[in-house]
């Protein structure tokens, strides 16, 4: 999740900075925000747009991770029973994607 929100604080300033940049230029806001319309903040933009769409895979990664967990939590482990494979390699990749 830290990386959920260190995107997120990047997202944020660069709003910011984008509107500003909107409000100095005196710039119509579906005009300005339009990338193909203005190349001059084309890259910024593009990056806004990459990551709320990270973000939201992210949010989505962290939704099912708790979803397996509480799954896990709520079956009787206590018989010796193993878990699936499946959940392993998925709790693996969630780990990996949540030390980043």
């Amino acid at each position: 999740m830290r990386q959920y929100f260190a995107m997120k604080a990047e997202l944020e300033s660069l709003k910011e900075q984008l509107e500003a940049a909107r409000e100095a230029a005196g710039e119509a806001i579906g005009v300005f925000y339009d990338p193909r319309q203005n190349a001059e903040h084309a890259a910024d933009l593009q990056r806004s747009h990459r990551l709320r769409g990270e973000m939201a895979w992210l949010m989505q990664r962290a939704e099912a991770w708790g979803r397996a967990a509480s799954g896990t939590d709520e079956h009787d482990r206590s018989e010796g029973e193993p878990e699936p494979e499946e959940w392993q390699s998925f709790e693996k990749r969630a780990d990996a994607l949540f030390r980043a």
